[in-house]
């Protein structure tokens, strides 16, 4: 039947119909077939015609399979990554702290700035804050939109942890919002960011597709230092009693004269005991 093809697993990698390039991804099994001149999809492993065959067979044995196979766990000695990882249920436990630093109010700057002007704060937000991330011995895993996350692990995974946050505030003040204040000097913007931390074991999985996957990181300190991070910020920097409970005099005094750098909140905002600080740390 004119217009129509079956690609195989014994297909050649790519082949001209009707003028345009099919070609097969034989590790992610999948095919681009061209029905005719005006469109190029992307279908699953079996082809015919312009019906996919499979697909939901496919999906239902990759979900049983998932359900059904015994999940394997080993202890992480270090932050994994992606390729570390197989697809299989496979996790590595870590007993980690996790930090998001994100931006606030960063959707109204988006409805009200122009794109460039945008897309220069996420650029400068950002690279500061992971470039403490790792310098406070972090690993970056995660830039979601305007944020970003960092996991800590050792010993002093806390203090460290809570050390960054406070640069990152410190950062975002005197470096980010300066220089943008010294480049456009009409503009009435005015950068807020807060940072939430947390400790927790983590299970960490890899998951998707073939192509496109990424961790997936399942505990208490990622999600809850990312609801810390979308709090009001009247305080940059967030943490719970478990990272507060950890913190070395270092992270936890300042000033002069010492005091504590953190101020307790109590239980209303969030349902379990947090503490904020509007302290900061040079670098």
């Amino acid at each position: 039947m004119a217009g129509t093809l079956l690609l195989t697993a014994s297909s050649p990698v790519s082949v001209v119909h009707n003028a345009h390039v099919i070609r097969r991804d034989a590790d992610a099994g999948e095919a681009f077939y061209c029905a005719d001149r005006r469109s190029l999809t992307t279908l699953g492993p079996s082809i015919k015609g312009d019906h996919v065959m499979g697909l939901k067979d496919d999906l239902e044995k990759y979900v049983v399979n998932v359900l059904d196979e015994k999940w394997e766990r080993r202890q992480g000695q270090k932050v994994p990554d992606a390729d570390d990882l197989p697809l299989k249920n496979l996790a590595v436990e870590l007993e980690a702290t996790v930090l998001y630093a994100d931006l606030a109010s960063s959707t109204q700057m988006v409805k009200r700035k122009k794109d460039w002007f945008a897309a220069e704060v996420y650029k400068s937000y950002l690279y500061c804050a992971a470039k403490i991330i790792r310098a406070r011995g972090g690993t970056i895993t995660a830039y979601d939109g305007d944020r970003v996350m960092g996991v800590f692990i050792g010993n002093s995974k806390n203090t460290d942890a809570a050390k960054c946050g406070l640069q990152i505030q410190w950062a975002s003040k005197r470096i980010v919002s300066e220089k943008l204040s010294e480049k456009y000097t009409n503009s009435d913007f005015t950068l807020k960011q807060r940072v939430g931390i947390d400790a927790s074991k983590l299970f960490v999985a890899r998951t998707g597709i073939r192509g496109s996957n990424d961790l997936v990181w399942v505990g208490n300190a990622a999600n809850n230092a990312a609801k810390l991070a979308a709090l009001d910020p009247q305080y940059p920097t967030y943490i719970t009693a478990a990272v507060y409970s950890k913190l070395n005099e270092t992270s936890k005094l300042g000033g002069d004269p010492k005091r504590d750098m953190w101020t307790d909140l109590g239980t209303k905002d969030m349902g379990y005991q947090i503490y904020g600080s509007r302290f900061t740390w040079s670098l």
